[in-house]
């Protein structure tokens, strides 16, 4: 009762997994990757252990091929499931079975597969392949490109409820204990696929890799920019100066950690500011 795309992108070593449903959080039994193994999406009469039994024997070096065509064999409900695989390496593989309600196929390609059930029609997933194919940015951008696109030719033909991104990647996860380099859901809501995207892009602001091309030294005008955002946030009650002394950074540092932005005001070096951290203050704390 889903859509859903899995793909792995070797240029960042990551996996993962985006889907939509008109079913309440449809990721949480969906969705399912793991860093060095691969990623797998279980939906229709979604079968759950195919998801971390899955991970398990592609871990261990099994293609995808072999473990879907394995759990398959084992699993007397086959007619009614639908499988995408991607593992370690990109092999691909997915199922559709016979009796999984109409519209459902799937589409594979190099290194994802698209599939889906109680769709409008075989156009979603046409849309979500193209989509994904010409999309620019990192895996989950892409992810999320052919998602919005499947949805918005038609999606699942009962409507709108939930949606959901994962990415994996070794080390990815905050603090980089873990493989959870994204993991959104929107799980009741009706445009969810939308409202995940906003998800992705704070993700991207508030974890994102700073660029050092878009540091920009803070100089009079800018400090005295700075200080009225601290003022109009609330975190100093002190009227802008133009001077960025020892306060006037303290002061802003309380606010980068108010706002989350630690990743992007690394300590060490107060002389300058992210672009795009500036860009989200300013939208934040508008001057009147």
């Amino acid at each position: 009762m889903t859509f859903s795309i899995v793909a792995y992108e070797p240029a960042e070593a990551a996996w993962g997994v985006a889907v939509a449903s008109k079913f309440l959080a449809a990721a949480a039994v969906v969705s399912w990757a793991q860093a060095g193994a691969g990623a797998v999406a279980t939906q229709a009469s979604a079968k759950l252990p195919f998801g971390p039994r899955g991970l398990k024997h592609m871990a261990q070096g099994v293609s995808a091929g072999a473990v879907l065509a394995a759990l398959l064999r084992e699993d007397d409900g086959g007619l009614h499931r639908q499988v995408g695989m991607v593992d370690a390496l990109g092999g691909t593989a997915a199922h559709t079975g016979a009796e999984c309600l109409s519209w459902a196929g799937h589409r594979i390609g190099a290194g994802f597969t698209c599939q889906g059930n109680i769709l409008t029609g075989p156009e979603v997933l046409e849309a979500m392949e193209t989509a994904f194919l010409s999309a620019g940015g990192e895996l989950a951008d892409r992810l999320h490109a052919a998602l919005l696109a499947g949805d918005r030719v038609g999606g699942d033909r009962r409507g709108r409820q939930s949606a959901g991104l994962l990415v994996v990647k070794a080390g990815g996860g905050y603090g980089g204990d873990n493989d959870r380099y994204l993991d959104l859901r929107v799980d009741d809501d009706p445009d969810p696929v939308l409202r995940l995207g906003g998800l992705l892009r704070a993700h991207h602001l508030f974890f994102g890799q700073v660029n050092p091309a878009d540091r920009l030294p803070i100089d009079d005008a800018l400090a005295r920019e700075l200080r009225g955002i601290c003022l109009r946030a609330g975190v100093t009650e002190r009227n802008p100066g133009g001077e960025w002394d020892d306060e006037a950074r303290r002061v802003f540092e309380r606010l980068a950690g108010a706002e989350n932005l630690e990743e992007r005001w690394p300590a060490g070096d107060e002389t300058a500011i992210d672009g795009v951290a500036l860009a989200y203050l300013r939208e934040r704390f508008p001057a009147s």
